[in-house]
């Protein structure tokens, strides 16, 4: 049965963070809000019982599964994504947990005064937000991110084969740089390990085959990652 994700169209935002192991497993899916319509999402996510709170979530055997974390787990625990060993399946989880804090900062740099306003209304406290996170918190979430790409001898994270967490460190880097581009560049080469799992990703038959692809879609100011110029800096 092919897997349904269920995310918002025209950005990649947190559905991205399934999008990708599932192509670069190459596990089928269907991407139903792209090939159907938004309210078709709106429908579905509020029908039934155990009505998942937000996109992304996923349909398969019966079930509704939200939350990327969560989704990345059932998927792991199907197509082998994730190690096997209890305490590494959980070392993976806490890094993917982790990658899911930083996002969600990165959100709140656009909206730092109230979610449900544009950018627009709050640029002065979101210049604030970028300049604190630029200079402190993004340091600190790639110090603890490099620290855990050396603790493992290969090339991934853990083991010798790639994890979700492989794949969502990938879009971490793409993201960061599409929106701070001066900043990224300036800092890349203190965190040698993290790019290398950033460009063992994009190596990967699927992943390459899948960039290549209208499937996608660009970087936009509609998503988690927006580039504003002015919330950029060295």
């Amino acid at each position: 049965m092919t897997y349904r994700l269920w995310y918002w169209p025209g950005l990649q935002g947190r559905g991205e963070f399934v999008r990708l192991p599932l192509e670069a497993a190459g596990i089928a899916y269907e991407d139903c809000a792209r090939t159907r319509s938004v309210d078709a999402l709106v429908e579905n996510m509020a029908a039934g019982d155990r009505a998942p709170f937000a996109p992304p979530y996923l349909e398969h055997d019966g079930q509704r599964i939200a939350q990327v974390a969560n989704i990345l787990l059932y998927l792991g625990d199907r197509h082998d994504l994730t190690p096997s060993a209890p305490a590494d399946r959980h070392w993976i989880l806490q890094l993917q947990l982790t990658i899911a804090d930083l996002v969600a900062e990165v959100h709140n740099i656009h909206h730092p005064v109230e979610l449900g306003a544009y950018y627009e209304d709050q640029k002065p406290e979101a210049a604030r937000a970028a300049n604190q996170f630029r200079a402190e918190r993004l340091p600190k979430f790639l110090d603890y991110f490099e620290q855990a790409a050396q603790a493992n001898p290969g090339t991934w994270l853990i083991g010798d084969r790639w994890s979700y967490a492989d794949t969502s460190l990938f879009q971490l880097v793409e993201g960061l740089r599409y929106m701070f581009p001066r900043r990224m560049a300036a800092l890349e080469g203190d965190y040698p390990g993290v790019i290398a799992i950033r460009d063992a990703v994009a190596a990967l038959p699927g992943i390459a085959a899948y960039l290549a692809s209208e499937r996608r879609v660009p970087f936009n100011t509609t998503g988690i990652f927006r580039h504003y110029p002015e919330l950029d800096g060295d």
